[in-house]
């Protein structure tokens, strides 16, 4: 690995250790910079997986004052989400890494339209349904365990229809959901998996904790209003990548 190939993976990290605190889908930014650089993607994924757990951890953090009262629900899903990461984990070492990617562009469409079309869900349109939200993080954690491209936004449009919060809530909520995908994938990669980069992994892992920390700063601030708008509208540049690539 070349100086120059290092600092484009520090950086892509950085990029989307912010990117993910915010809205979600950074793996888009890291899994095909370990791609250019020389990596195979099985390779790529795995240590984009690892390298993004301290990402996720540095957001979560970041968004602390968000978290205050959500411990038990929190909890809850967590829970889900690492039987499905688990699960997920497993499928990206047994099964070709295409099964996903033909639905991936579809799965965030449909995210982008509850997002859009739900401006503003009311008290009692199932204000805490805790069964559809643990469905939903356990099926977003199969599939962050799997691919992960996205998963974030995924998630927040499932919560928004789960749970009457204000969206920097349930982004946070997403923030700890998506790193407990990572690091669940990751510890079983780190034992499982035949091909770690454990370099990369590292240089993903110090660019995403300093990127999380600036997406938490900044992305706290953003009206409940912009952050949806900013979620589709990254969601579908998202959806318009994956189907032209």
């Amino acid at each position: 690995m070349t100086v120059l190939e290092a600092l484009a993976i520090v950086g892509a990290g950085a990029v989307a250790g912010g990117v993910n605190t915010v809205v979600g889908s950074g793996s888009l930014i890291t899994f095909p910079t370990l791609l250019a650089v020389g990596y195979a993607p099985v390779t790529a994924n795995v240590s984009n997986s690892i390298g993004l757990v301290p990402g996720g951890v540095s957001g979560s953090i970041g968004y602390r004052a968000e978290l205050r009262g959500q411990g038990r629900r929190t909890v809850i899903l967590g829970t889900g989400t690492t039987i499905g990461a688990v699960i997920g984990g497993v499928l990206l070492l047994t099964l070709p890494g295409s099964v996903f990617k033909a639905v991936v562009p579809a799965l965030i469409l449909i995210s982008v339209a509850l997002m859009a079309f739900r401006p503003a869900p009311r008290q009692h349109e199932g204000g805490n349904n805790m069964v559809a939200g643990v469905a939903s993080s356990f099926a977003t954690g199969v599939y962050g365990g799997y691919f992960g491209a996205a998963q974030g936004i995924i998630l927040m449009s499932l919560l928004r229809l789960c749970f009457s919060e204000n969206l920097q809530v349930l982004n946070a909520i997403k923030n700890v959901l998506a790193g407990i995908a990572n690091l669940v994938a990751g510890i079983l990669f780190a034992f499982v998996a035949p091909h770690v980069a454990w370099g990369a992994a590292a240089l993903i892992a110090v660019g995403s904790t300093v990127g999380a920390q600036v997406g938490a700063r900044y992305g706290r601030r953003l009206p409940e209003e912009i952050l949806r708008r900013v979620v589709i509208v990254y969601g579908v540049i998202v959806a318009i990548v994956l189907i032209v690539t």
